[in-house]
């Protein structure tokens, strides 16, 4: 009978360490490597929809045109903002509101239009808060960013956000792992289009 109690109280402890070393290896991934992040509100729409959950990563890096990231900037709004980056540091942006197109160069003699099959539709209605003068150069260690929902979205273009320092980014969205509209599905975990 004690060979028994001995055995069981040796695989208990088994499998005891192997679950905490497990919840302690995810809270290191998940603490330094990797965050889950929610989505509130519809201005990424159709990329992202309210509700969706996110992986980000969390390691240090830079970012470039195409990147949807996470912002926790300090401003006007105090809430983290999912955005896509438009332009990077030393970059001049240019938004033709009368025509709809965003363009992007690294000097105000090279922009060139965008090629944006991520949008919901073209940036035509100018918010009240873009009180940028067109076109405009992105300070260096800051990013200019916008909703892929361009006449429904709080960005960059606005003084409530303005220009973000990189140094605010807590992290480039990786995929999708909970659809807000139709909860866990895989065919929709893919972000970013080719």
């Amino acid at each position: 009978m004690k060979n028994f109690y001995q055995k069981l109280s040796e695989n208990l402890y088994e499998i005891a360490s192997v679950v905490i070393t497990s919840i302690i290896t995810i809270v290191i991934i998940f603490t330094f490597l990797f965050r889950l992040v929610g989505v509130d509100g519809n201005s990424m729409v159709p990329t992202l929809s309210n509700k969706d959950w996110l992986i980000t990563t969390t390691a240090k890096q830079s970012y470039e045109y195409k990147d949807i990231v996470i912002v926790v900037q300090p401003g006007a709004l105090n809430e983290p903002l999912v955005k896509r980056v438009i332009a990077t540091g030393g970059q001049w942006v240019d938004v033709d509101y009368e025509n709809g197109v965003v363009s992007v160069g690294d000097t105000k003699d090279t922009m060139l239009p965008l090629t944006e099959n991520y949008i919901a539709e073209p940036a035509t209605v100018r918010h009240f808060t873009d009180k940028n003068e067109y076109p405009i150069q992105v300070p260096d260690g800051c990013l200019f960013v916008m909703g892929d929902n361009r006449n429904n979205s709080t960005d960059s273009r606005s003084s409530m956000v303005g220009f973000i320092d990189e140094r605010y980014v807590l992290g480039k969205a990786l995929c999708r792992v909970i659809s807000g509209d139709s909860g866990f599905d895989t065919s929709k975990f893919k972000i970013y289009s080719e």
